[in-house]
């Protein structure tokens, strides 16, 4: 093979192995700088590096061509409207910067398609998801977007689930024993009633400290008897537990009976209540 031949095959390896190199040597310090000038992940930013050749200023234009810039802009908008969705076990709660937005069928359906995601594939499998379409949804939609919540409601028994028509607030609930209607019932209730706890005994004993205390302070400006306040206040924190506990709870849907004598030998395992 002659001389003339071999310089060019020479010179096309060295340029390929001087390009790999160079995209080889993308650190990790150029990688944070790109990601504080921009407010675009590290993934986006080392893609726009290897690019750019390294080069930041290349990188930058890379990304605002690709609109993940512009996207990150939005990144720090504080979001205080979004849904809850649920499906199966799983609830979820997105929220986005308007209820212009959570009203959005775009939006709805991301919402569900999270939620699905979590009950399929578990807790962490939806928020990797998320976070890996994140800058596309945000491009989409218009607005900065935020997976405030996601759980799985894992315990045997029957479940059952309700959310309200505004998709701002959502429950599921575990019975043991009873039906799913039933349960869907009680799901409802949590909804507009927002019970602390499912069962009387289960309310935290620094919430009864500070109902004890509040409720000495109204009997002693009362005037009531110190002897007698002790008693007085035994009776009204029994009351604040029940009304506190969605099992005691007066049932939303008929007041005459408690959630519990609704539920009859069903009993309530465990509820989970988001709330946008």
């Amino acid at each position: 093979m002659s001389l003339a031949t071999i310089r060019p095959i020479v010179l096309l390896l060295r340029n390929t192995y001087l390009l790999i190199f160079i995209k080889m040597a993308i650190t990790a310090q150029q990688v944070k700088e790109l990601r504080d000038r921009t407010g675009v992940g590290m993934m986006a930013c080392q893609k726009a590096l290897s690019e750019a050749d390294g080069d930041i200023d290349r990188a930058i234009e890379i990304l605002r061509e690709k609109g993940e810039a512009k996207a990150a802009s939005k990144a720090d908008r504080e979001t205080h409207e979004g849904q809850v969705a649920i499906h199966n076990h799983a609830i979820v709660k997105l929220l986005c910067e308007t209820d212009f937005v959570a009203r959005n069928e775009k939006f709805q359906a991301f919402a569900n398609e999270l939620a699905q995601k979590a009950s399929e594939a578990g807790v962490d499998a939806a928020k990797q998801y998320f976070e890996s379409v994140k800058t596309d949804k945000i491009q989409e939609i218009g607005e900065n977007i935020l997976l405030d919540s996601v759980e799985i409601v894992d315990q045997d028994g029957v479940v059952g689930s309700y959310v309200h028509s505004n998709g701002k607030l959502g429950a599921i609930v575990v019975l043991s024993g009873g039906t799913e209607e039933k349960a869907r019932d009680v799901a409802m209730h949590a909804v507009a009633m927002n019970p602390l706890v499912a069962n009387p005994e289960e309310v935290p004993a620094d919430a009864i400290e500070k109902e004890k205390s509040v409720c000495a302070e109204q009997l002693k400006n009362e005037g009531k008897p110190e002897q007698i306040i002790d008693k007085i206040i035994e009776g009204k924190i029994k009351k604040f537990c029940a009304e506190q506990a969605l099992s005691s709870q007066a049932f939303v849907k008929d007041p005459s009976q408690t959630v519990q004598e609704y539920l009859g030998d069903a009993k309530i395992v465990t509820f989970v209540r988001y709330e946008v």
